[in-house]
């Protein structure tokens, strides 16, 4: 979960650069202990890489699904040389790309499971409802699955369970029922008309409370990515990829990662061999949230692999 901040260039262009959330947090955390090898599981377009590697001499492997948001971090980190190494890939996949960059072991693991601000604005990726684009929402644009194709062929009941299960919308059966009803007069191709289906079910948002679409866009985002699943796989291999006095750090957004992440250290600090070093979540400052809104609910957890006896 990135702000988004433009910037204007001679030829008129426009690019976007990305201030982490939680940077310095993350920082102190991942970094006092003079770690030698860093993953960024979730690079984005490397904000929190480029502050890690400034602050210490480790060597970083970065990890994303995007290779629009991959392009951006290989030229942000490009002065660092050799010292960052970044893959396309999904970070369920961790401990494979770890092990084939030649690593046994990370002195520091960090995923933000948060939307960079990189993709979530781009209008052609259809991930918001505040932009009107194509029903894609694909993180990996190599794989086939779209939302489109959810909201169009899941059958009625699928698109409800979705719905409940990943958005946590308790109108999700009026919502896929309008939605099988709008199909079936022709295909609903874009963001804005899936919004329009969304108010017509549940109103217009109301002063400045969340929009009805959240949750329903949500969901399908979760589904079209796997994203849980992408999530129980990190869970459960990144933490066997620490070092003694390795740390692994967790930032959520959303009550159904952040209570994966929390049943899974709480798991690993009751044996002997993992510690918490964050007793209560750690969140945004004010300062923080005041100049960046989506920072709000960011949720940060962090545990650490105890030394060898």
């Amino acid at each position: 979960m990135e702000m988004s901040l433009a910037v204007k260039h001679d030829d008129g262009a426009t690019a976007r650069m990305h201030v982490p959330v939680m940077v310095a947090e993350v920082r102190d955390l991942l970094c006092a202990h003079g770690p030698r090898v860093v993953v960024d599981a979730t690079l984005g377009t490397g904000g929190h890489a480029a502050a890690m590697l400034e602050a210490t001499q480790a060597r970083l492997i970065g990890l994303d699904r995007d290779t629009d948001a991959l392009a951006v971090a290989r030229e942000r980190l490009a002065a660092f040389g050799d010292r960052a190494t970044l893959r396309h890939a999904d970070f369920g996949q961790i401990a494979e790309v770890v092990r084939d960059c030649g690593v046994e072991a990370a002195d520091a693991i960090l995923a933000d499971l948060g939307m960079s601000s990189f993709a979530l604005d781009d209008s052609e990726r259809g991930f918001s409802f505040r932009f009107e684009g194509p029903l894609d929402m694909r993180m990996d644009r190599s794989q086939q699955l779209r939302a489109y194709d959810l909201v169009n062929e899941d059958s009625e009941a699928d698109l409800a369970d979705i719905l409940h299960r990943w958005g946590e919308e308790r109108a999700a059966r009026r919502i896929a029922r309008s939605i099988v009803e709008a199909r079936r007069r022709r295909p609903i191709e874009t963001t804005g008309e899936l919004r329009a289906i969304v108010e017509r079910v549940l109103g217009p948002r109301r002063g400045g409370g969340v929009h009805p679409a959240t949750r329903t866009f949500q969901a399908l985002r979760i589904a079209v990515n796997r994203e849980m699943e992408s999530l129980a796989g990190f869970l459960a291999s990144a933490p066997g990829l620490l070092s003694a006095g390795g740390r692994l750090a967790v930032i959520a957004y959303h009550s159904l990662e952040d209570r994966a992440v929390k049943e899974r250290m709480r798991e690993l600090a009751r044996t002997d061999d993992y510690k918490a070093i964050t007793r209560k979540v750690m969140k945004p400052s004010d300062a923080e949230v005041a100049s960046n809104p989506r920072a709000r609910s960011a949720r940060l957890r962090c545990l650490e692999r105890e030394m060898v006896q």
